[in-house]
């Protein structure tokens, strides 16, 4: 069976997971199924279950195998993605500062080659991108971003480098990120950003939510320096 955003594919996972699928390929509609059951579920925690995790076009649905089970729990997931949608809350809009000088984007040059457009050109279109936040990944506050244009879409580098800094803006195929720890990546650092994912906030650690969407704003030097030490 082939995932749509009505019909999903219900996949158990060990004794104590359901995951629930909508699709086999990165798109808008399915991850919007995604966000539409995440927040029903939510809404309403059905009996046993302990955690709800999204991703691109499937949401992990975690349980107490002591308390309920797979079929229990498929048939709260089904009732859930067939009600309506009733939630048409706008993303919130998260801001992201960026700054593009040279020692701060070391693989700007090479992008700029491999896409044949100028240094300038590729941070025109990191800008424009349309990002929005779909997961997040193994690291804290690593999130997903999906909406890198088409210009700028290169295949991950073919060895990754090491030590790359907290705060560098990261780009691979149609995703961008912002690392929050310093960390070995094969994406292509195109900039830094001051901006603080780690919020140090026990109620909201994280500066995104999945759903939310992104823009990234320019900054000089001084302001990233500023923005560092502030």
């Amino acid at each position: 069976m082939t995932p749509t955003p009505d019909t999903p594919r219900l996949t158990p996972v060990a004794d104590h997971a359901l995951l629930v699928e909508f699709a086999e390929a990165i798109g808008d509609a399915a991850h919007a199924a995604v966000l539409h059951l995440d927040r029903a579920l939510s809404a309403a925690l059905p009996p046993g279950v302990t955690e709800l995790v999204p991703a691109y076009v499937s949401l992990l649905v975690d349980f107490d195998p002591l308390v309920t089970d797979h079929t229990a729990v498929g048939a709260a997931v089904l009732a859930a993605v067939r009600r309506p949608r009733q939630d048409n809350r706008p993303a919130a809009l998260r801001e992201v500062l960026v700054c593009y000088d040279p020692d701060l984007a070391p693989d700007l040059p090479e992008v700029a080659a491999r896409t044949g457009l100028s240094e300038e050109a590729v941070i025109e279109a990191h800008l424009a991108g349309d990002y929005r936040v779909f997961l997040y990944g193994f690291a804290p506050g690593y999130a997903y971003l999906a909406g890198v244009t088409e210009a700028i879409r290169l295949d991950r580098k073919p060895a990754p480098r090491r030590g790359v800094p907290a705060g560098s803006v990261i780009v691979a195929g149609p995703q961008c990120l912002v690392t929050t720890l310093t960390m070995p990546t094969g994406w292509w650092i195109i900039g830094r950003s001051p901006t603080r994912i780690l919020t140090g906030d026990e109620s909201r650690p994280f500066l995104f939510d999945v759903g939310d969407a992104v823009r990234f704003r320019r900054i000089g030097r001084a302001e990233f320096e500023g923005a560092q030490h502030g």
